[in-house]
């Protein structure tokens, strides 16, 4: 197929044109089109339930709120997990369900269990709604709104709120992929009512009825309309207030007709703004912004540049002097990531491309490679269109062009290599014909190899795709790009490359212009270049192949170094990428109130901008947002620090940790009181989304009481203090949330005839505000608010000497119904599953973050004591390390079985495809030293370079083992000048292909530009492994090739014997004795170990070593283990089974039914059983039947052991005879050697002539060559005895046969009894039996049936049928009847002439027996001992002297036909005797 594809490519080169020229366009239109972000959207599936109650405690939003929410979304399908937060006013929670439900059907679930929720959750407790479709990376953009210079002092932070919620957000509606914006900031305008409660006390009136006088007097209303002069005159009832004095005249009641308004009883009717639970600040005042939240799913690039856009638009209609300011622009980030991925691929593409030109000595062959790398990449990004995968820094990251190349790289260096080969044997020509034949003997020979290994390289990365959650997602895209550029090279390669080849390749003609005198230098350079590393190798490798177990030991102790180094490494989930910018939260004094807060980071604010020339700007965040998806309490402050990306600017610091360390010394210095925690921007909010904390690490601990949980964190945080590398430890706030509480008494509400209900609206209104209606600016809504004035809420006095109505017009003191005093409260509570928890949050500094979790398990396990039901989880990105280590563990041995396996299909041998798996240790090795050499802890970025290297290194080992494999085939019998010759011609693609791989990992290994740090692991156990896996595999592997080889030589000697020194010595002193003391000269000897090295694998069959067996026990083997016997045995069993055929009792019905009369009437029959067609006549016949298939088949099986029998004799006599032939030509070959030397002696001191030498010569190698052919014919008798005995054991014939083993029976009577006849017999039975059977079907068949009735509604009564079935029209039965006796007078037939037929061949058999046996008795008594002492008596005439040659050969030859003569009459006796046995079985 791959040839096919090849060859296509070759000779349909503008099809290959037109293809690359779509791909080219449509891959720039899928490169300019595709999704673009920063780093992978890690953030799992999940929704946010938020409910806002702003007057409602800690606890009792945990009761009411947060305790039903979860448990009715507890039940959901898909669910794997809820969290909450409860704080005062507000719940929220989170409900993250299975990744593969998308996103809609979750929110779905939700909403319809949200709507179920409103009879659980008390009315004015708030309304449950879901959070924003929105991600980690939502937040893509955030800016403030900024007055001009000159214009500061004009707009208040309320003023600034009003444009950010009724201007700038309102235009952001509609944008496409802009699911929401947060306001923050400033303060959200109200029109307040404030009152005096000392003067409406006075008055007599109570702030209820303010209240209601408001929401009654600002409403409109409508009346229908009126029809005149033909038109519809509509009524309309304008009451809405529209402005202050609207308000301050609205009358509250009427005392002798003196109306008393909202003005006489309020302080104040003015502009307020809504109780703040959260502030924003800039460069240390106070400030107004925005966050936009992207939709799930989005192209952020994009969205991003419609937000530009569009805000460009806003900007013209803000009010004068104010303008938008970007704070955090996502796009930069994307940008700089983008940047980064760019100039690795580019530099990395440019050094592959150097090498590629510089070691393959071709320029136009390393511009055809080089161009694969952009065709790739263009095939990576149509796929990924296609398939909705983003470009990121993780999945471009990984692309190395010098693994995506290496089928290139091989191809093109096999048609270089064909070429100076065809040029080196004097073929200069080169037409197009000629180098498309070249290109596809390059491209169908190298791509074998080269295909295989970039499947190995895709396959290994397919269990990438099975990681799931977090690192699922981080590591996916980049398998599936890698992938998709892995496919675009494979097609490539198949048609492109050789396309290319074919059409460029051509040698240059002309070598004195430029292009030729480059070509020749780079060709020169290049064999200097692979001279060098050659020259340098070849030691090498013969000092290991000397010192092999050394090699091995060696290589044994740095793979358990490298595991040592390994298990001590620690580890961390990924890399930290670099944002370019800083979060930091500051932790101020818990319970401190909003404007504490505010001042406090105004104060940091300025002092990082005056002592750090770094940074560009400060923003903090403070509380919650307008829309809480960050459930963050007032005193916490979330901290921008914007920096200067260009770090060569910097003075304070010349890295980031440097710079937090300054920064947290200054404020340390500068403050107390106020904890300080560092991360990033997008780091803070995964960590916040993924697991509910923001820290690195969260040691969690579970429980049900508060108290003791408040108490153990702080404990946990103390001792965590301790662990070095724990930073920015900070346990969790959970308690101590300063509260008024209002405790009514019962007594004395019943004595008042007030409800609980009433004074806790009376409390809401008066310090929270009442919303006693909307008024309307325009399109833009504020509410109307009444509550106290400032004055009188400040304090407790001020709510104790709240006045409360009474039904009879009185009022009385809230003091007097309640008491109210100070308790501190909890300030959040947490749950993980619906169990209370808190944690301690650290961040690893200087540590990985493995070891760190590991020393805090240890501090905890030995100095914290817990009480029962209490325990610790530890999460954050420790959890996601754990969760991606225990997927890799499954992962990562799927990829290593998948590269065996597909090694095992590339050789088609076990051996080899494990030792080329060595690689994959030797590899490992590399990338262990590499990482701690970087001083790089364990991460799951190096595990997927693990991954990719154990796919990458084997590559080599299978180039190289191909070669020696194709040597051997071309006749390369020496292993090590094939390990000599393979490494010398594959030296050059090894070193080829692992620069090229180890360059185009150089530029991400090294870079430190933004992003580069979540690639440096792996880029790093990449070259690393590969360097020792190219080094090792180049060593290593010809040890372990010389070892599998030499075992297998050794495995198949023994198998079918060897010529070993023992059997040579033998016959060389027999020789001697043979022949005299002539000697023979050192190049005869020469040639003759030549000729036994050479000679065919048939030769070495003589060894006593092959076991030998007897012919008796011959013919025991072939019964119990050949085939046909098995199946003959397997009949006879099918044939029993078959008996139960025999008993044919029909089909049974179950039936119900009635018969119906009239009116009702009838008769029903309830239940009624039946049985049809019961065969009672044909069992006898059909049991016969069965009995004669039986006896047939095991009368079969008889004569099946006897002719097995017989033919296993056959086989063991040719065996016999062959030996015995063997055997005496090999004696007579040394005779002849040794007369052939006496012969020479004597032509050497001219006592023969030249005529009489060339006769006695002649004759020495014909007795030679009749040696090897009857040596021949010796291990084909072999081969066919042994395809009827075992197939695991090699047997050869004994020397002799048994007098038990050739003795015949002299009954004359015995022809009745044997097999074949009784099978004659057999048939003859059956045949009569199916008759018989046959005619059983045309008797009847009888009919029974029965069952229980109901008449005309009475039971009782029941209800039978017997019947029979005769075959009155039965023609096929009568047929087959027929047919049954025709075939029985067949049988009769047959029966009859085998007995005829078996008794001529016996009488045959017993004349031929009878023939044979006379004549080898006469051979074996007179002519056989006659021919022996005839051919001594030669040997030692012709050595005394008293024979010339020519009658010494005479005699010998005669004396050879007689022994021959009688090794066929014993052939020949031996076959008449086992055909006469096999009649007398």
């Amino acid at each position: 197929m791959i040839n096919k594809i090849i060859d296509f490519s070759i000779n349909n080169k503008f099809i290959i044109g037109l293809f690359t020229l779509t791909l080219i366009g449509v891959g720039i239109w899928s490169m300019a089109t595709v999704n673009l972000g920063s780093v992978p959207d890690i953030t799992n599936n999940q929704v946010q339930v938020i409910t806002q109650s702003p007057n409602l405690g800690t606890e009792d939003i945990e009761q009411f709120v947060t305790y039903p929410v979860e448990l009715s979304m507890g039940n959901l399908p898909g669910v794997t997990e809820i969290r909450s937060i409860s704080r005062f006013g507000l719940s929220v929670v989170t409900i993250v369900f299975e990744d593969d439900m998308g996103t809609y059907l979750p929110r779905q679930l939700v909403g319809e269990k949200l709507n179920e929720l409103g009879e659980s959750i008390p009315e004015k407790f708030g309304s449950p709604s879901m959070g924003p479709i929105s991600t980690g990376l939502g937040q893509i953009y955030e800016y403030t709104i900024k007055p001009e210079e000159g214009f500061e002092t004009k707009y208040s932070p309320m003023e600034l709120r009003t444009v950010q919620d009724w201007v700038i957000k309102r235009q952001l509606t509609l944008l496409e992929g802009v699911v929401e914006v947060n306001s923050y900031g400033g303060s959200i305008k109200q029109y307040e009512v404030a009152v005096d409660p000392e003067k409406l006390n006075s008055m007599g009136i109570s702030i209820s009825q303010v209240y209601e006088s408001l929401a009654m007097n600002n409403v409109n209303t409508g009346g229908a309309y009126i029809e005149k002069n033909k038109m519809s005159n509509f009524i309309r009832g304008e009451g809405l207030i529209r402005s202050l004095e609207d308000i301050k005249n609205i009358s509250i009641t009427n005392e002798g007709n003196i109306p008393i308004t909202i003005g006489d009883v309020a302080t104040g009717v003015h502009f307020g703004n809504q109780v703040r639970y959260g502030a924003f600040t800039q460069d240390g005042k106070e400030a107004v912004g925005g966050i936009i939240m992207m939709l799930k799913g989005s192209n952020p690039n994009a969205v991003i540049q419609n937000v530009k856009n569009r805000m460009a638009e806003i900007e013209k209609s803000l009010p004068k002097g104010l303008s938008i300011a970007p704070i955090i622009d996502r796009s930069e980030l994307i940008a700089r990531t983008t940047d980064t991925v760019k100039t690795n691929l580019l530099e990395g593409a440019l050094i592959v491309i150097f090498a590629l030109v510089l070691l393959l000595g071709s320029l136009r062959g390393g511009i055809i490679t080089a161009t694969t790398i952009p065709l790739s990449l263009l095939f990576a990004f149509i796929l990924m269109k296609q398939f909705n995968v983003w470009a990121n820094l993780m999945s471009l990251g990984a692309i190395d062009f010098g693994i995506i190349i290496d089928g290139a790289v091989i191809i093109i260096e096999g048609t270089v290599y064909e070429i100076q080969k065809r040029i080196r044997s004097g073929k200069l020509k080169f037409n197009q014909d000629i180098m498309d034949k070249v290109a596809y003997e390059a491209g169908s020979t190298m791509m074998g190899s080269a295909f295989f290994g970039q499947i190995i390289i895709l396959i290994v990365f397919t269990p990438i795709l099975f990681l799931t959650g977090v690192e699922g997602k981080m590591f996916k895209p980049m398998a599936y790009t890698f992938g998709f550029a892995m496919i675009g090279a494979i097609i490539l390669c198949l048609t492109y490359v050789p396309m290319m080849s074919a059409l460029f390749m051509k040698p240059v003609q002309n070598t004195k212009n430029w292009f030729g005198r480059f070509e020749r230098w780079l060709e020169k350079i290049s064999d200097k270049i692979i001279g060098a590393v050659h020259s340098a190798y070849m030691p090498l490798l013969k000092g290991a192949l000397k010192l092999k177990l050394i090699v091995l030991s060696a290589a044994a102790v740095l793979l358990v170094i490298a595991g040592f180094i390994f298990s001590n490494m620690g580890g961390e989930f990924v890399p930290q990428l670099d944002e370019g910018d800083l979060a930091m939260q500051a932790l101020i004094r818990p319970g401190s109130s909003l404007s504490e807060s505010i001042e406090v980071s105004k104060k940091i604010e300025n002092i990082l901008l005056d002592n750090f020339p770094e940074i560009k700007t400060v923003t903090a965040r403070i509380g919650v947002a307008d829309i809480p998806t960050d459930p963050m309490p007032m005193d916490i402050a979330d901290m921008y620090i914007i920096l200067n990306k260009d770090m060569d600017d910097w003075t304070t610091a010349s890295t980031k940790e440097g710079l937090i360390d300054a920064i947290r010394d200054k404020l340390n210095e500068e403050l107390v009181g106020v904890n300080l925690v560092f991360t990033q921007p997008v780091e803070l909010r995964f960590n916040e989304l993924l697991e509910g904390v923001r820290e690195d690490i969260a040691v969690k601990l579970y429980g049900e009481d508060l108290e003791v949980l408040s108490e153990k964190v702080q404990e946990m945080a103390a001792i965590i203090q301790t662990v070095p590398g724990a930073g920015d430890v900070s346990a969790e706030r959970t308690a101590g949330l300063p509260q008024m509480t209002v405790k009514y008494r019962r007594d004395k509400m019943a004595q008042y005839a007030l409800d609980i209900q009433k004074v806790n609206d009376y409390i809401s209104t008066a310090f929270a505000g009442g919303t006693a209606g909307v008024i309307f600016e325009g399109e833009k809504r504020f509410d109307l608010v009444v509550r106290f004035d400032e004055s009188h809420r400040k304090s407790i006095d001020d709510l104790r000497n709240m006045y409360i109505d009474l039904k009879d017009g009185n009022q009385v003191p809230i003091i007097e119904i309640a008491e109210i005093e100070y308790v501190p409260g909890p300030m959040q509570i947490s749950r993980d599953n619906t169990y209370r928890r808190t944690y301690v949050g650290v961040n690893a500094r200087g540590r990985d973050v493995e070891s760190v979790v590991k020393d805090i398990q240890q501090k905890l396990d030995e100095e914290l004591d817990l009480p029962s039901g209490y325990y610790i989880t530890y999460g954050g990105e420790f959890e996601n390390l754990q969760s991606a280590k225990d997927r890799l563990i499954i992962v990562v041995p799927i990829a290593l079985f998948l590269i065996f396996i597909l090694l095992y299909f590339a050789l088609k041998s076990f051996s080899q495809s494990l030792m080329i798996y060595i690689a994959i240790p030797l590899a490992a090795i590399g990338g262990v030293f590499a990482l701690w050499l970087r001083d790089m802890p364990f991460s799951i970025s190096a595990g997927v370079g693990f991954i990719v290297l154990f796919g990458v290194a084997v590559l080599n080992g299978l180039v190289l083992i191909n070669r020696f494999n194709s040597l051997k085939e071309e006749g390369v019998v020496s292993i090590k000048d094939r390990i000599f010759k393979g490494t010398k011609e594959r030296i050059r693609p090894i070193m080829l292909t692992a620069t090229t791989d180890i360059f185009g990992f150089l530029p991400m290994a090294f870079s430190t530009s933004a992003g580069a740090e979540v690639q440096q692991p792996l880029a790093t156990v990449v070259i690393g492994g590969m360097l020792t896996a190219t080094l090792l595999t180049l060593v290593v592997l010809p040890v372990l090739y010389t070892f599998i080889e030499k075992r297998r030589e050794r495995k198949d000697q023994k198998k079918i014997g060897s010529f070993n020194t023992q059997a040579l010595t033998t016959i060389l002193i027999l020789g001697f004795i043979l022949g005299g003391t002539a000697s023979a000269s050192a190049q005869r000897a020469v040639e003759e170990k030549e000729k036994q090295s050479q000679a065919p694998l048939q030769d070495s069959i003589v060894q006593d070593s092959i076991i030998p067996i007897t012919l008796s026990r011959a013919v025991e083997i072939a019964k119990e283990n050949y085939p046909v016997l098995k199946t003959s045995q397997l009949e006879i069993e099918r044939q029993n089974a078959l008996t139960g055929n025999a008993y044919d009792f029909g089909n049974t019905q179950v039936f119900t039914g009635g018969e119906e009369v009239a009116n009702g009437q009838g008769i029903y029959t309830l239940i009624g059983i039946g049985q049809q067609n019961i065969d009672l006549l044909g069992i006898g016949a059909k049991e016969r039947l069965q009995q004669q298939r039986i006896e047939l088949a095991q009368t079969a099986f008889e004569l099946s052991k006897i002719q097995i029998e017989r033919e296993v004799k056959k086989a063991w006599s040719e065996g016999f005879q062959a030996k015995k032939k063997f055997l005496l030509y090999r004696e007579l070959d040394s005779i002849y050697n040794q007369f052939e030397r006496s012969v020479e002696l004597n032509y050497e001191v001219e006592a023969i002539s030249r005529l009489e030498y060339d006769a006695a010569r002649n004759q020495a190698l014909r007795v030679n060559n009749k040696f090897q052919q009857a040596e021949t014919d010796y291990f084909i008798a072999l081969q066919k005895l042994n395809l009827w005995l075992t197939p695991d054991t090699m047997y050869t014939v004994t020397d002799e046969l048994e007098a038990d083993e050739i003795s015949i029976s002299e009954t004359v009577e015995i022809l009745n009894d044997h097999p074949e006849l009784s099978l004659s017999r057999k048939r003859i039975d059956e045949a009569q039996a199916s008759y018989d059977a046959a005619r059983v079907n045309l008797l009847p068949k009888f009919n029974l049936q029965g069952g229980l009735q109901r008449v005309n509604g009475d039971s009782g009564f029941y209800t039978y049928q017997v019947g029979i079935t005769v075959p009155l029209f039965s023609g096929p039965d009568r047929s087959r009847a027929k047919a049954a006796k025709l075939d029985a007078q067949i049988a009769e037939t047959d029966a009859a002439y085998k007995q005829r037929e078996l008794q001529s061949q016996y009488t045959q058999a017993m004349q031929n027996y009878v023939r044979w046996r006379d004549t080898w008795f006469f051979y074996k008594t007179e002519a056989l001992p006659l021919a022996i002492d005839q051919r001594k008596g030669a040997l030692l005439a012709y050595k005394e002297g008293a024979l010339d040659y020519a009658a010494f050969t005479q005699i010998i030859r005669d004396a050879i036909q007689t022994e021959m003569d009688a090794l066929d009459a014993l052939d020949n006796y031996l076959k008449a005797l086992f055909e006469l046995q096999y009649f007398q079985n």
